[in-house]
């Protein structure tokens, strides 16, 4: 009899496919040393509260802590639309309806017969996703185990990843209004990963999910790396991320070096100045060089840089330079494909200066030289964001429309049906809610 141990739970083939009626938060191995981690201790800044509308999914306090009860029975759950894959499509995510509720949520699923990485990479994810509370890091509702796979219950973010939206409509990047909204959110959830000593090494645009209302959350936590060892904060961190591929263009010069030096949160700064370009330009600065080339480029201090027309001059050659000024600027190679159109898109827009200088500062190769994420928020860039960013963002992504409830019972085709056919087309490896 084949049998796999997950998280104490027993999978065995060959059995009735039954649902294990025992979630993953009730295991031993997650109520073991659960108060004991780094995720628990108090936050210094002001807490950000997951907002609900739902008055059941909080406490007694009004805090997070206590979401609604999903059950772990896979009958509950109507599957529909697919609008992400991951991990040689071992992971799905699907569009699905709470029968008992009537709630529309998303359903992770992961096949741990064809999960490409270690089990443990799977299992510290979920553990650690349900220890965090905070507005801007996406929760996981229920975790449970039926037919071989984990399903992990989660919100439904129905604008998708901001990769979504660059692919969607926004080829040549988002307003610099829009990419100041997100990464102000994205910092804070940042700020509040770093209070926990915690490396979240996993930035970037496809691991940012917009919801209908504008709300932004972070996922992508696979990577993530707990510097609290022995009841310690250590310094420096020398372990490289096992699943780390999808990974390289955003990461640090420090974390690509492997060497005695090591890193620490710094490295997650540096992937934030990568994301703002990303958002800003289209397309992540490196993006269609070699990876040796691009890891030279990075030890030898290359900044990249938000491409108008203040800094095109300098990044423009001749004519056989042409294609090398597409691959370095971050515009996407698939819409500027000549000199011509990089210049033109590049010489109709233009960046303030804050936003230069925020990229700037969070590119610096020296680690000591890049501000905390705490001093972040406080900077230029984000001074004139007045409001939440729910009040702002969903106008500033139109014409897109986010994924409905009323989408399920079409009967028809509509342009909502398109983008949901759209959604299901688009190669996004590491796509992880």
């Amino acid at each position: 009899m084949n049998v796999r141990v997950f998280s104490g739970i027993i999978l065995k083939k060959g059995l009735p496919k039954e649902p294990s009626r025992l979630q993953l938060h009730n295991c031993a191995c997650t109520k073991s040393h659960t108060h004991e981690s780094p995720a628990n201790a108090p936050y210094s800044r002001k807490p950000h509260p997951l907002k609900s509308t739902n008055k059941d999914d909080l406490d007694s306090n009004g805090d997070v802590g206590r979401m609604m009860e999903y059950v772990a029975d896979p009958s509950l759950y109507e599957l529909y639309t697919v609008i992400g894959k991951g991990c040689d499509e071992a992971v799905t995510i699907t569009f699905t309806r709470y029968t008992p509720t009537g709630e529309i949520v998303a359903v992770k699923r992961v096949d741990l017969d064809h999960y490409p990485h270690d089990v443990s990479v799977l299992q510290n994810e979920i553990i650690l996703s349900r220890q965090l509370h905070h507005e801007n890091i996406l929760p996981t509702r229920a975790t449970f185990v039926t037919n071989n796979e984990i399903w992990s219950i989660l919100p439904i973010m129905a604008y998708g990843s901001c990769k979504d939206l660059l692919h969607a409509y926004f080829g040549n990047g988002l307003s610099e209004l829009a990419v100041a909204y997100i990464m102000r959110d994205v910092i804070q959830g940042i700020e509040y990963l770093h209070s926990k000593g915690i490396i979240h090494r996993g930035i970037k645009a496809s691991h940012i999910l917009l919801s209908a209302d504008g709300h932004v959350s972070l996922t992508g936590i696979r990577n993530a790396y707990c510097m609290i060892k022995n009841g310690h904060r250590l310094r420096t961190v020398h372990e490289y991320p096992i699943t780390c591929v999808s990974m390289l263009k955003w990461f640090s010069p420090e974390i690509l070096a492997q060497n005695l030096t090591g890193y620490d949160t710094k490295s997650d700064i540096y992937s934030i100045g990568i994301t703002a370009c990303e958002l800003a330009n289209g397309a992540e600065p490196f993006a269609d060089m070699q990876l040796t080339q691009m890891l030279m480029e990075k030890m030898h201090g290359t900044k990249p840089v938000l491409i108008d027309c203040t800094t095109i001059a300098d990044l423009v050659g001749d004519d056989d330079n042409a294609t090398q000024v597409a691959q370095d600027s971050g515009i996407d190679v698939d819409t500027a494909k000549s000199r011509a159109e990089v210049v033109d898109i590049a010489s109709r827009r233009k960046f303030s200066q804050h936003f230069h200088n925020f990229v700037d500062v969070c590119l610096e190769k020296d680690p000591t030289q890049r501000p905390t994420a705490s001093s972040l928020l406080n900077h230029s860039f984000f001074k004139h964001l007045k409001k939440r960013s729910c009040d702002f963002l969903p106008t500033l992504v139109q014409p897109v429309t986010p994924l409905r409830a009323d989408m399920l019972q079409s009967a028809t085709p509509s342009p909502e049906d398109e983008l949901v056919a759209d959604l299901q087309n688009i190669n996004v490896d590491d796509w992880e809610f």
